[in-house]
């Protein structure tokens, strides 16, 4: 099944599959969408055991117009989305499943709403950036310079255009919220001892985006929290290792 919903003045994009008692909402990360995040996800998560709800945050994916903005609040937005979607769907609890971007509006999402999220499993996400990280972030700007398998799925969603202006638009997002300072900047530290849900916390031991620090410093701070350290190489865990990525969620989860 999929569709759209009104929520929140967007008309988000979503799709279901599964019939378990089980439900589980899919998060993607920057620019992400259930097409290019969680294909594998949808598709062989056990049906019987899951319900699960992939779903395009609003300009990404299937979910414009309108198309995305940017706003330092952009993480709350998101999650407030996502509760939304699941009420008008008719879902009062299920656990979350998020990666990057998505991780971090899943672990708000669970700190703001703990009483319909179950369990949390997140990757690659980060409750603020160093300055080192947003020098990192401000290098890979130009996608030219992307490999031609990270960058034609984006293409393929968005055209060339469009996904470059958004992609842009990240990038000087976090250089604003920077400023000029060379410390830390915040995006939502002060709601992880919120957190309530049994959380699974997974990071690759190659991952290029999200140093090793932002997953420890997530396992700090959530108190009922595991850390899955060297998994797999790096964030693509749901598309190239999607086999053991989902047998590691289903062993989680139930």
């Amino acid at each position: 099944m999929s569709g759209k919903v009104l929520v929140n003045g967007a008309n988000l994009y979503y799709e279901k599959v599964g019939c378990g008692d089980h439900v589980l909402l899919l998060v993607p990360g920057a620019l992400g969408c259930t097409k290019t995040d969680f294909k594998p996800q949808l598709e062989n998560l056990n049906r019987d055991k899951f319900t699960v709800i992939g779903w395009d945050p609003r300009g990404y994916g299937q979910s414009r117009p309108p198309n995305r903005e940017f706003h330092n609040d952009f993480l709350f937005r998101d999650a407030d989305d996502a509760v939304q979607l699941m009420e008008k769907l008719g879902f009062k609890r299920y656990s979350l499943l998020g990666w990057s971007d998505g991780a971090n509006i899943s672990a708000i999402v669970a700190a703001r709403w703990n009483e319909r999220v179950d369990k949390l499993v997140v990757w690659g996400g980060n409750a603020y950036f160093t300055h080192q990280e947003l020098v990192m972030y401000q290098s890979i700007r130009d996608v030219s310079k992307w490999s031609s398998t990270m960058l034609k799925p984006m293409v393929d969603v968005y055209g060339r255009e469009y996904f470059e202006e958004t992609w842009h638009n990240w990038i000087d997002m976090f250089t604003t919220m920077a400023g000029d300072s060379k410390s830390d900047t915040n995006l939502y530290m002060e709601e992880l001892n919120k957190i309530q849900a049994k959380t699974l916390i997974i990071h690759g031991q190659k991952d290029a985006m999200v140093p090793e620090f932002q997953a420890k410093y997530l396992n700090k701070h959530i108190k009922n929290s595991r850390f899955y350290f060297q998994l797999m190489e790096n964030t693509t865990y749901t598309l190239r290792y999607s086999d053991r990525f989902n047998q590691l969620v289903d062993q989680f989860l139930t």
